[in-house]
């Protein structure tokens, strides 16, 4: 895959707190090889797609506009930190990995994430894969949104509403994953840059951490899915393209 060369996007959604060297206010940003440029451009995709290209009223990821009285859709800034950064759901540090807090809606992410996908959870990485991961979190500031973000997210197991939540998350970026090729801005896409995302889903799966870390797997404790459950559902919403596929929490998953 690649994207659009000399696309001109507004950085504006992203909040780099790592320091001034990448020049974040201000101007457009020509979308170039990797590094800010990439990641701005999927934020960007992530926020047509989720918007469907305007913010005024909440949009979603099939690209027809919901219907009836809900809160209008607001942009969820990314924010790139090094070390520990606070945060409205309290001080985030590398270690937790890239995620969502909804009292402020922002997304956060220590960019050294990527590399440690592959250095310890030993997926083989990629563009793509990226974009899944950041698609992931956006999917959660959808939830928020339609009001399915509630303190039941904390309930464990292989069928509880925690797992269930994620996994929701997980079609979401699939069904962005379908939207950004049509867009234009990525073109060339491949079955191996989609299989990038899968590995990349499956790398973080509860029983694959589970296994390498503890040595055993327990489903009682999972959170956020099995390695094949995240890849099922992160392509059931690539193949339908369609926000109503994703429905996690009806039946067995």
């Amino acid at each position: 895959m690649r994207f659009r060369p000399g696309a001109r996007l507004d950085p504006s959604q992203v909040e780099d707190r790592r320091g001034s060297m990448l020049g974040l206010p201000g101007g457009g940003l020509t979308v170039g090889g990797g590094g800010l440029g990439l990641v701005a451009l999927v934020v960007y995709l992530l926020v047509t797609a989720l918007s469907n290209g305007g913010l005024g009223q909440l949009g979603t990821l099939d690209g027809s506009t919901v219907a009836g009285a809900l809160p209008q859709y607001t942009v969820a800034k990314t924010v790139f930190f090094t070390g520990s950064t606070p945060t409205g759901c309290g001080t985030a540090s590398t270690d937790v990995g890239p995620f969502y807090c909804p009292a402020d809606k922002h997304v956060y992410i220590d960019l050294g994430f990527f590399d440690e996908l592959q250095s310890r959870f030993g997926a083989r990485g990629g563009p793509f894969a990226q974009a899944y991961v950041l698609a992931h979190e956006y999917g959660h500031h959808v939830q928020d949104v339609l009001g399915r973000l509630t303190a039941g997210t904390s309930q464990q197991g292989a069928q509880g509403r925690s797992v269930r939540t994620e996994l929701q998350a997980d079609c979401y970026a699939g069904v962005w994953a379908k939207h950004a090729t049509q867009t234009g801005y990525i073109v060339g896409l491949t079955k191996a840059d989609v299989a990038d995302a899968l590995d990349a889903a499956a790398a973080v799966g509860d029983d694959r951490i589970q296994s390498e870390t503890q040595g055993q797997v327990n489903p009682e404790t999972w959170t956020h899915g099995s390695s094949a459950q995240r890849q099922h559902w992160f392509a059931t919403g690539y193949r339908a393209g369609n926000r109503s596929a994703c429905n996690t929490f009806a039946g067995a998953i």
